[in-house]
């Protein structure tokens, strides 16, 4: 199993930092354009909650696959779990962790996953996933900072 922890620092109420990672719309409009991601089942729309689920379809390594995860763990504003139910992987489960400084966000990801296949899986998990992995959730949560920040527009 990989472990990825990313960390950043969001000039913005916790409460707003909070509400952004877990709307589905603003999820699609801050992954890479190239794996045209969207949401396909469950809460396609709006802010995602406890107990509910979503499915989404997107393209990487040149496969279009699609991925299931219900909302496992919520507590607003501090903390919400996304556990897969079907996909791609053997298991994977996104962790996102909020803290207020003074009216500054630290938000934190953890993602943990394992890919399936055995020793390939492993290797694969090793040599390309933890790395893509990695800079797929940073490059989303630069994007979703420079809305919280009011840098871009949304919605």
């Amino acid at each position: 199993m990989i472990v990825v922890k990313t960390s950043l620092e969001i000039n913005a109420p916790i409460e707003l930092c909070f509400d952004f990672a877990r709307d589905i719309q603003l999820h699609t409009a801050t992954v890479w354009r190239h794996t045209k991601e969207r949401a396909v089942d469950g809460a396609c729309t709006g802010r995602i909650n406890r107990g509910e689920t979503v499915t989404f379809e997107a393209t990487h390594f040149l496969i279009r696959q699609r991925l299931t995860s219900q909302i496992t763990e919520f507590e607003r504003p501090y903390i919400f779990v996304d556990q897969m139910v079907s996909g791609a992987f053997k298991s994977m489960k996104h962790t996102h962790e909020f803290e207020d400084r003074n009216g500054v966000t630290l938000m934190t990801d953890t993602l943990q996953f394992e890919a399936p296949f055995g020793f390939i899986g492993w290797l694969v998990e090793r040599l390309v996933l933890r790395y893509y992995m990695k800079r797929f959730i940073e490059h989303r949560n630069n994007e979703l900072k420079k809305i919280a920040e009011g840098r871009q527009a949304y919605g």
